[in-house]
C-alpha cells in the first residue's frame, strides 16, 4: 500500500466526515487487524500515541505527520508514551546485525541521548538519502589542497606563497566585493595540518550527524558557521583574510559537544569524558596554533596572515543554532519560538556585517595591505 492509499484509508475508514479527528477504538480495531502495513516500530508508536489520548480521540493531522515521517511534536509525545507501555529489550542487546546496522548503531549512540530515540532512528535508517554533504565538502577541500600543493610545491604554510594568496577562493578584504569568497575560503587550508584536522573531525562528527538529523540541517548549520567566519573576520580583524573550515567544523564540534554536556547521563558513548577532554584540548590547540601564526608568523610574509576569529565565531553558531538543531531530533523547527529567535538573530547579523563591508573600511580609515 503506497502512501497516498495509506492516507484514504485512514480517512475513509477512521474519519469519514471530515471532522479532523479519529476515534482511538477505530485507529485500533484498523491497525490489529494488520490494514496499516508499517513497519513494527512505528506501529507501536503510533498505537501508543493514539492509547494514552485522554479525550477517545487523535488529531488526524498528528497522525498523517507521524505516518509521513515528518518532524512534528506528536513524535515527541508518542515516544514519550512508548517510553511506559513499549517495554522491549535496549538496542545494545540486539544481536545478529549486519555490518551497516551495527554501524547505525553505533551512530544511535554517539548522538542520540536517550534509548526511544536510538531505537526510533536505528529501525527507521535506511541508506538513502546517504550522508554525501560532509563527504563531498571533504573530498573538495582535500583535490583543492593537493592541486595548490603540486603547484606551489609546498605542503605546509601555503599562505606564505604569494600565488597561494592569489587564489580566487581566498577571502581577503581587498576583494570582499566578491561575495563567493566569503563561501569559498572554507575549500583553502594553510597547510596539511589544518586540512588534517578539519577533515577527521567533518568525517568522524559530521558524517554521523548528517545521518541521524539529515543533510538539510547539518549543511545549514555548517555553512552558517563558514559565512559567520568570514563575516566575523570582516568585522573584527578588518586587514586579515581567511582560509580553511574551521568556521563550519568548529560549528558542529561545539554544537555536539554542547549537546552532550546538557545530556550527559543519557550518552551512552563510551570514554566519554576521556574523548570530551581529548576533543576541547585538539580544538584549543588548533586555535592557539591560529592565533600563534596570525601575529608571530615564523617566516616572513607580504601581509597579515589569516585569522583565527573564524574558528570562534563558527564555536558561537554551533552553541547557539546547532544545539538547538541538534535537540530537536524528529521535532519541526519552524514550529518553535527559539529557531525563529535565532534565525532573526543570524539575519541581524548579517545585515551588520553587509552595512560594515560596505561603509565601515572607508570610514574608519582602514589600511587594508594589498593582495600579493
Amino acid at each position: 500500500m503506497d502512501r497516498s492509499s495509506l492516507f484514504q484509508l485512514i480517512q475513509e475508514q477512521l474519519d469519514p466526515e471530515q471532522t479532523g479527528f479519529i476515534a482511538v477504538e477505530n485507529f485500533t480495531s484498523l491497525a490489529e487487524h494488520h490494514e496499516l502495513q508499517l513497519d513494527p516500530s512505528k506501529l507501536e508508536m503510533l498505537l501508543a500515541l493514539v492509547q494514552s489520548n485522554e479525550h477517545g480521540h487523535v488529531c488526524y493531522q498528528e497522525l498523517i505527520e507521524l505516518l509521513s515521517s515528518k518532524r512534528s511534536s506528536s513524535f515527541r509525545r508518542a515516544i514519550a508514551n512508548g517510553r511506559r507501555t513499549l517495554q522491549r529489550e535496549i538496542l545494545l542487546d540486539e544481536t545478529g546485525l549486519g555490518v551497516y546496522k551495527r554501524f547505525v548503531r553505533y551512530v544511535a549512540y554517539e548522538i542520540l541521548p536517550c534509548e526511544t530515540d536510538r531505537r526510533w532512528y536505528f529501525h527507521q535508517s535506511r541508506l538513502c538519502p546517504p550522508p554525501v554533504f560532509m563527504a563531498i565538502i571533504t573530498i573538495v577541500q582535500i583535490i583543492v589542497f593537493m592541486c595548490y600543493g603540486v603547484m606551489l610545491n609546498k605542503w605546509v604554510l601555503q599562505t606564505y606563497q604569494p600565488d597561494f594568496m592569489k587564489s580566487p577562493l581566498v577571502y581577503h578584504p581587498r576583494h570582499r566585493a566578491q561575495i563567493w569568497r566569503f563561501f569559498s575560503y572554507m575549500f583553502m587550508h594553510v597547510g596539511l595540518e589544518q586540512l588534517g584536522f578539519n577533515a577527521l573531525l567533518q568525517l568522524m562528527i559530521g558524517v554521523p550527524l548528517e545521518m541521524v538529523h539529515g543533510i538539510l540541517r547539518i549543511s545549514l548549520l555548517y555553512m552558517a558557521g563558514v559565512v559567520a567566519g568570514s563575516l566575523t573576520v570582516s568585522i573584527t580583524d578588518m586587514r586579515a583574510p581567511v582560509v580553511g573550515g574551521s568556521g563550519g567544523v568548529y560549528a558542529l564540534c561545539s554544537a555536539h559537544l554542547a549537546n552532550v554536556v546538557m545530556n550527559w547521563a543519557g550518552m551512552k558513548c563510551p570514554y566519554k569524558l576521556l574523548r570530551m577532554i581529548l576533543a576541547l584540548v585538539c580544538m584549543s590547540s588548533e586555535v592557539g596554533r591560529a592565533v600563534w601564526l596570525r601575529f608571530s608568523p615564523p617566516l616572513p610574509s607580504s601581509g597579515p596572515q589569516p585569522s583565527f576569529m573564524a574558528h570562534l565565531s563558527g564555536a558561537v553558531v554551533g552553541i547557539s543554532m546547532g544545539l538547538l538543531i541538534l535537540r530537536s531530533y524528529e521535532e519541526s523547527l519552524h514550529k518553535q519560538c527559539s529557531w525563529w529567535v535565532l534565525i532573526f538573530s543570524f539575519i541581524t547579523f548579517l545585515l551588520f556585517a553587509i552595512f560594515w563591508n560596505i561603509f565601515a573600511y572607508e570610514l574608519l580609515g582602514v589600511q587594508i595591505p594589498p593582495p600579493p
